[in-house]
């Protein structure tokens, strides 16, 4: 069995300028107009364009927004270059939240993408 994450971006061009830059990911393939692939390290994240407003399931009255927003399925990215990372979060447009560095723990960031979707920075074990 094999996991793979895909997120929700408002605007698929900016999705891919951020996690490529702050992740250093490179697209790979576009199956749709909508649906980027990117991979690097041995690992694929999925960006699916969705527009601010659309309902996310057929039956319901919720809408997406991107606004910071909680979930509780997030992801967890476990890098070695932790504080480099940090930067280029940052640096392309992403929020670090809280940053956590207790004695004998490896350091971890809570973080956000700049459409809202959180995810947890976690430095090598």
């Amino acid at each position: 069995m094999k996991y793979s994450a895909s997120i929700d971006v408002p605007d698929l061009a900016a999705g891919i300028a951020f996690y490529a830059t702050a992740f250093r990911l490179e697209e790979v393939a576009r199956p749709v107009p909508v649906y980027a692939v990117l991979r690097g390290d041995g690992q694929r994240l999925g960006l699916l364009e969705k527009s601010e407003g659309s309902a996310p399931a057929p039956d319901t009255n919720d809408r997406r927004h991107y606004g910071r927003h909680w979930t509780p399925v997030h992801l967890d990215i476990e890098v070695d270059d932790f504080e480099a990372t940090l930067e280029r979060i940052k640096h392309a447009g992403g929020t670090v939240e809280q940053t956590f560095d207790m004695a004998d723990r490896p350091r971890v960031a809570f973080c956000a993408d700049p459409f809202g979707n959180g995810f947890c920075l976690m430095e090598t074990r």
